[in-house]
């Protein structure tokens, strides 16, 4: 037999085998390729990075069998997935060098099965294939990784959650660092407790995650161990980012309590304004009767005494009277473009020299250029007394009020904050602290409708309210109201 007819029977004997074989450059560089599951191969690999057109890597694959010949000098046998798998059972890669005296010119890699499956091996590649698009374009962050916590699956979806780039969580990432230190072990510790949903299985379980940037994720995570032959060899995750949900549902309780509130405000105001009604004539009267007592007969000093003390609780009754009618906003309102800082510099001067201020540091924050508020202007003066008396009232006279004004979001609202360095408020007392009549001081004190006034008015004019703990101890009360356009004004009843 010639020389010529041997080579052809050889081409021919590589053209007829039934998986994979290309011969790559020493930079990885496809230089002949023959894929029987493939047509056309040849001409569209030949002159590519072998990693980019089987793998879609911008780098070398890990435990690559070319990338240990080239180290080695020497063939490599080297199963596909990672070697802590039985790679008895496991498809094969081989590859050997093609020698130029000493130098390596070239590698030949190939790929077949221990033991084969020619039978199933178009169905298995054709189902590996259809599973591994399905991991990669799952919705939900997949994470798969071996005992030792080296991530064998990381798809996009994961990516977008914890920051990290896809091969580079592949090369580099360790399963153990995605999770807070003081969960590191609580995970693997349910996969192997019967406790939620069976051994080697956790559902639907809530916890902390740390992106690359540090940032703890709450996500909900359906998890496994995978067994071989009865062995962990690898577990594998479905992370369900929960911020955006657990957001609406804050928003949504925000809501809920607004409109809770809100409605409260509209029963009581009906009945307010009966009430306040009904009071007013009687109030009237022992008012006047007591004055005229007073004037017109010659009484002792003790009857005096006890006459002004009637003058003075009715008037204390005309007062909350006065505040229920204000309450029910029966007035009409003027509206107007204002600036706040300007009125909340008015009212400072208005209080800060009364006694109750004489040891309290006033602080003020305000912001230059604030923009306009359109808003009754004697309603929000109201308001801004009623919580720096409450604020020095909280403190005893003694601490510090920081004031501060601000822009929110994109500049469509502004904010006015109170801080005091009060006791604070304890949480059981926050969600009920602008309900009408409630009140924490002592009786005699206070009505209760001073903050419920105060809620009133803030929602009339398309604003929001709202307390927190503040920084250092005490309260911080926080106002938006809408900016208004220059030209807005009228009356609105």
């Amino acid at each position: 037999m010639s020389d010529e007819l041997a080579q052809a029977y050889l081409l021919k004997a590589v053209h007829a085998f039934r998986r994979r074989l290309i011969v790559v450059s020493p930079e990885f560089v496809i230089l002949a390729a023959n894929c029987p599951e493939m047509a056309g191969c040849a001409d569209t690999f030949v002159g590519k990075a072998c990693y980019r057109v089987f793998h879609e890597r911008e780098t070398p694959c890990r435990n690559c069998a070319v990338e240990e010949v080239l180290t080695a000098g020497r063939p490599v046998l080297r199963p596909k997935t990672d070697e802590t798998l039985d790679a008895s059972r496991m498809p094969c890669y081989y590859a050997y060098p093609i020698l130029d005296g000493r130098r390596i010119e070239a590698v030949v890699s190939m790929d077949f099965d221990l033991p084969t499956r020619s039978g199933l091996e178009a169905k298995l590649q054709e189902t590996n294939i259809f599973l591994r698009n399905l991991i990669l374009s799952a919705v939900d962050g997949v994470i798969a990784a071996d005992k030792a916590g080296r991530i064998l699956i990381f798809n996009q979806a994961a990516a977008d959650v914890f920051g990290y780039p896809v091969e580079d969580a592949l090369d580099n990432l360790n399963i153990s660092d995605i999770y807070p230190e003081e969960q590191e072990h609580e995970v693997m510790a349910m996969l192997r407790s019967d406790s939620h949903g069976g051994k080697g299985k956790l559902r639907s379980y809530q916890v902390d995650v740390l992106t690359q940037a540090g940032e703890r994720v709450p996500i909900s995570l359906n998890a496994a161990i995978i067994y071989n032959e009865g062995r962990e060899v690898a577990t594998i995750g479905f992370f369900h980012d929960l911020r955006e949900k657990l957001e609406m549902e804050k928003e949504l309780k925000s809501a809920q309590l607004q409109l809770l509130q809100s409605e409260k405000m509209a029963s009581l105001g009906k009945l307010s304004a009966g009430v306040a009604h009904q009071l007013n004539n009687p109030l009237g009267s022992i008012t006047l009767y007591t004055k005229l007592v007073l004037e017109d007969y010659d009484l002792s000093d003790d009857a005096k005494d006890d006459l002004n003390r009637i003058l003075k609780d009715a008037q204390r009754c005309r007062d909350t009277v006065k505040e229920l009618l204000e309450f029910t906003r029966q007035t009409r309102h003027f509206m107007r473009t204002q600036d706040i800082n300007r009125a909340l510099l008015r009212t400072l001067f208005l209080i800060e020299n009364q006694t109750l201020f004489h040891n309290i540091t006033i602080e003020k924050q305000l912001m230059e250029d604030l923009p306009q508020v359109v808003c009754d202007i004697q309603q929000i003066n109201h308001v801004f007394m009623n919580l720096i008396l409450n604020a020095g009232q909280a403190m005893e006279g003694k601490g510090r009020l920081a004031i501060t004004t601000a822009t929110a979001g994109t500049g469509e609202r502004v904010t006015i904050q109170f801080a005091d360095s009060g006791p604070g408020m304890p949480d059981a007392i926050k969600p009920r602290i602008f309900e009408p009549f409630f009140t924490t001081k002592d009786e005699g004190q206070g009505t209760g409708l001073g903050l419920s006034l105060v809620y009133g008015i803030v929602e009339s004019h398309g604003g929001t309210i709202r307390v927190v703990d503040n920084t250092g101890g005490g309260a911080r009360f926080i106002i938006e109201l809408p900016v208004g356009s220059a030209d807005t004004g009228g009356e609105n009843g």
